[in-house]
């Protein structure tokens, strides 16, 4: 049986893939920061596959090497590794930017993939073998008026997946993104810092993917043929065409 380790398990697509790879009969380490949450998925996935938690903030350099190096011997061997936590904060031209917003999206969008990564590629590359999949974004693709830093952060997910790709092909690593559109998660509220109004309008007159949409495909990509290596997708609902184009009815 497979192992997969997932960041962000606790809320949205990280939670919805748990689910979906659970049902793939694929033992789970689920990583966040809110251990209710993530009781609360091992009590709906314990009776399907094996499930281990780490409760921490992939911003946390020292506390996610500690926690991954002292994984118990027969979690050690992890085959999939799905880079979800990632968060934007704010939605303000750049002059009226918060600092501490910024330093949010870079911490956990950009630096918290790495400390995860770095954490678990050795033993991928011992064993030459294993599958990194980065959630990105359509706004890692295109830049759209306000998004500047959360954009800036997610295209840097964009080169880290290529370079990641670049630098662990000869060791049989297999490296994917996964780039969604407008998917309704907890996503917009944490954005608006919990104005749900605001939130729900970002996808009001459309219908968007959901974070089971994202889990399902996320699913597939992971269960190829080891020839194959889905590299980079882009997913968007329907109604929408680019990042400022969405037909709302």
């Amino acid at each position: 049986m497979k192992t997969a380790l997932i960041t962000g398990a606790t809320s949205g697509i990280g939670y919805a893939t748990a689910q979906a790879l659970a049902n793939l009969d694929i033992n789970l380490i689920i990583c966040g920061r809110r251990q209710n949450r993530l009781d609360e998925l091992v009590s709906n996935l314990q009776t399907k596959v094996k499930v281990y938690t780490l409760n921490f903030d992939v911003r946390d350099k020292q506390d996610v090497f500690q926690q991954i190096e002292n994984l118990p011997k027969e979690w050690k061997n992890i085959d999939i590794l799905i880079n979800n936590a990632g968060n934007a904060h704010g939605l303000e031209l750049i002059q009226d930017g918060d600092i501490e917003d910024w330093d949010a999206m870079i911490d956990i969008n950009v630096k918290g993939l790495l400390y995860v990564s770095k954490a678990v590629i050795p033993q991928m590359i011992e064993k030459q073998n294993g599958h990194i999949v980065n959630i990105g974004s359509l706004a890692g693709k295109e830049v759209y008026q306000k998004g500047n830093v959360y954009c800036a952060s997610k295209f840097a997910v964009d080169a880290l997946n290529q370079g990641l790709r670049m630098d662990l092909y000869q060791h049989n690593i297999r490296v994917s993104a996964i780039n969604p559109g407008l998917v309704e998660t907890e996503f917009s509220i944490v954005r608006f810092k919990g104005d749900e109004d605001r939130a729900k309008k970002v996808y009001q007159g459309i219908e968007p993917l959901t974070a089971n949409d994202i889990a399902d495909i996320i699913a597939f990509v992971v269960t190829r043929p080891a020839h194959i290596n889905i590299a980079d997708l882009l997913v968007l609902p329907t109604a929408q065409a680019s990042a400022t184009l969405v037909n709302r009815i």
